[in-house]
């Protein structure tokens, strides 16, 4: 069984250490009237699962993340808008 995640939205992110940090939360109402924002993914204890930025509403830029036992990064799953997978492991 698979614990339920919760949507956000956000203007952009910071950092450059991986994962990434989303910043600037909008409301689902916000992102109607704009061209590019992220779409964050989260579980029940808060933890950014992944997030896709939106450019025209199409995906520009996908981050997944897997997370260890201790709640500290394995491995980052990052696809650019061709598609292309690059994998960077942490571990």
């Amino acid at each position: 069984m698979t614990s339920p995640v919760t949507i956000r939205y956000f203007n952009t992110y910071s950092g450059v250490k991986l994962p990434f940090r989303l910043t600037a939360e909008l409301g689902a109402a916000e992102i109607a009237n704009r061209n590019t924002y992220f779409r964050g993914e989260f579980d029940a204890a808060g933890t950014l699962l992944g997030f896709e930025k939106r450019v025209y509403d199409e995906v520009e830029l996908a981050h997944r993340y897997h997370y260890s036992e201790d709640g500290s990064l394995l491995r980052a799953e990052i696809s650019d808008a061709d598609g292309e997978v690059t994998v960077v492991e942490t571990a």
